[in-house]
């Protein structure tokens, strides 16, 4: 079986952990994967990345001329996705960009062109409704009607895509899974030392976007009702948001509660994660009335909760988007924005030892079934043979 996988996030060498396993899975196997060769992630930085090709075995990595460097809507290739196409003719072509994306009707009419009779599958996070205009509307409704198979991040996706008439095939899975050889139980002392936590302090941890949808007000409500308890909070990311936390944390009296530390390289959450005694991803869902957002958000899946709890740290989400379907019965969920059910949920966890423990055997379990690279790389391979693919 053939794959070729097309999408400007695997211009990370790390996000590139669930194809390689998708490739080692059976004898008969290969993945391609074709990335920009140059693309600008945005971000502080702000930086052109150049890609390089990488042959791994039966993986191998290919960078093709793109049109946009920014813009995975406009994302386009040049005439060197032809030439790979008719020499190394996929049986799967997977276009990570979304049912509205240029690349996906390129990859979708260069499969008919020449004949190659590949499943044309996509990958789509967005979890909203929307309306879309010509000639986009069209756009959509030409990669839809020629999809064989659907992979979507969160259930709101695919139930969406329902709505606007695609009928065939769908599986929900994330796009990136956990990288368990990281992600894993390990103690801190260093780390916990430099930062100044107590052995008997209670370690309450936030990763990511510090913005008001993810929730972090409330948290903070929730947190200042827990006063007479031996908590601290470790804020982990960047964001608008802190000037707010920082003053909200000087009315309060609470200064010498808030760890904070600026975004770190992905490959070194897991030291800060590993000082949690628990993660807590509070998000809430937004529209245009509230005008947090231009088009209105809600959590598309949480990674950093399967990240936890692969290292057997409890979590606790709010009931926005796919949270309830990623901690499932392994954690607590609360309804968002809930201050006082927040607050119980972190009281039920720093009273019994017991059940924070339990909850991160069962997260930890969870992970490895379904949410590592390995997990995921079995998932991919059983949805190509239900859409009729044979090794």
């Amino acid at each position: 079986m053939k794959i070729l996988v097309i999408s400007h996030t695997y211009i990370v060498d790390l996000n590139r952990q669930k194809l390689r396993a998708l490739a080692k899975l059976e004898p008969g196997i290969e993945v391609t994967v074709v990335v920009p060769r140059r693309w600008n992630p945005g971000g502080v930085q702000n930086k052109i990345v150049e890609t390089q090709f990488l042959q791994e075995g039966s993986f191998q990595v290919v960078p093709i001329f793109n049109l946009s460097e920014n813009n995975q809507s406009l994302l386009i290739f040049g005439s060197e996705l032809i030439k790979l196409l008719l020499g190394w003719r996929p049986d799967i072509i997977q276009v990570e960009q979304g049912s509205k994306a240029l690349a996906y009707a390129q990859a979708i009419a260069l499969n008919s062109w020449l004949g190659l009779g590949a499943k044309n599958v996509f990958f789509t996070w967005w979890n909203l409704p929307y309306e879309v205009k010509w000639p986009i509307a069209q756009l959509e409704a030409y990669n839809l009607r020629h999809t064989d198979g659907l992979i979507a991040g969160n259930q709101d996706a695919a139930e969406i895509l329902r709505q606007r008439g695609y009928s065939r095939p769908y599986k929900v899975m994330p796009q990136l899974g956990v990288e368990e050889s990281l992600f894993r139980p390990q103690p801190q002392p260093e780390l916990q030392a430099e930062l100044g936590i107590k052995t008997n302090d209670f370690i309450v941890g936030f990763v990511g976007r510090f913005v008001e949808e993810k929730g972090l007000l409330t948290l903070a409500k929730a947190l200042a009702g827990l006063r007479d308890r031996p908590w601290k909070w470790l804020l982990l990311g960047r964001g608008l948001l802190q000037e707010k936390l920082i003053q909200w944390a000087d009315e309060n009296r609470l200064q010498d509660r808030l760890i904070w530390v600026e975004s770190v390289p992905h490959y070194r959450v897991y030291r800060y994660i590993n000082l949690m005694n628990v993660l807590v991803l509070p998000s809430e869902t937004t529209d245009k009335i509230k005008n947090l957002t231009s088009k209105g958000w809600k959590e598309q899946f949480g990674h950093v909760l399967i990240e936890a709890m692969a290292c057997q740290v409890p979590t606790i989400g709010s009931d926005s988007g796919e949270i309830p379907n990623v901690i499932g019965d392994s954690g607590q969920i609360f309804p968002e924005g809930n201050v006082p059910a927040l607050q119980n949920c972190l009281e039920r966890l720093m009273d019994s030892p017991a059940l924070a423990e339990e909850h991160g055997k069962r997260g930890w379990k969870r992970v490895m079934e379904l949410y590592t690279n390995q997990a995921l790389a079995k998932q991919l391979l059983q949805f190509y043979k239900e859409l009729g693919c044979r090794v």
